[in-house]
């Protein structure tokens, strides 16, 4: 039921969800909800809507496995599953997720970032008449903090404490796949937001920047010639 949707997804960014008759549960810290999209079956289903859709993170594509990967699939039936093994408590998750929060982005990385998703709700501006007439609403201001939460996390993942430019590239797609919204006339010619995707970050320029943090905070220079003179 569409409802129940509603009360996940909302409930993932509230830390706690309120059923119809106003009683209010917590949520468990960490809290996560993954949802599932068949792009056969329609009957029965309702599709999110916008603003839902925007609360989830990443929108990940998932096709046919690979030959290889059909062969395993079928090695593995009805054999006895491996018993799985804890590595880490929900402790030791939060822990992470707080040294990922504190992972250095460049600003001129967070400025990258800004004009990527502005690009996606004025793209006439940069030239990209064409890609206006697909869009009917570009990302939100969500879709900022998205890319860089999940730069962060990449960068933390891969051993460092710094966001580096091809973190960035490597998200923006999974992060703005589902928060497009996409015009008639795109979807009639078989416009995919993929195809959007590629011509903005073509088309916006990415810095050139020393990505290794030179005082442990991602503060713009105004900001840190603020401080500096008011320590004088």
């Amino acid at each position: 039921m569409p409802g129940q949707g509603a009360i996940g997804v909302a409930g993932g960014d509230a830390g706690t969800f309120r059923l119809d008759r106003g009683k209010t549960f917590p949520l468990p810290n960490p809290f996560l909800v993954m949802a599932t999209q068949n792009p056969i079956e329609h009957e029965g289903v309702y599709p999110l809507p916008e603003a839902q859709r925007d609360r989830f993170l990443f929108k990940i594509n998932v096709g046919y496995p690979s030959a290889e990967e059909e062969r395993e699939i079928i090695y593995r039936m009805g054999v006895t599953p491996p018993q799985p093994k804890q590595i880490l408590n929900t402790g030791d998750l939060v822990r992470l997720q707080g040294i990922a929060a504190n992972n250095f982005v460049h600003h001129a990385l967070v400025d990258y970032v800004v004009r990527v998703v502005f690009a996606t709700r004025a793209p006439e501006q940069l030239g990209m008449n064409d890609v206006k007439s697909w869009i009917a609403f570009g990302a939100s201001p969500r879709a900022s903090l998205g890319i860089i939460a999940a730069a962060r996390s990449l960068a933390l993942v891969r051993g460092r404490d710094y966001v580096i430019p091809q973190d960035v590239i490597e998200v923006i797609p999974d992060v703005l796949r589902h928060r497009l919204v996409l015009t008639y006339d795109a979807l009639a010619d078989e416009i995919t937001p993929e195809i959007i995707i590629n011509r903005v970050l073509q088309t916006v320029a990415l810095p050139q920047v020393n990505a290794v943090p030179q005082q442990g905070h991602s503060v713009p220079p105004v900001m840190q010639a603020a401080a500096a003179a008011s320590g004088r």
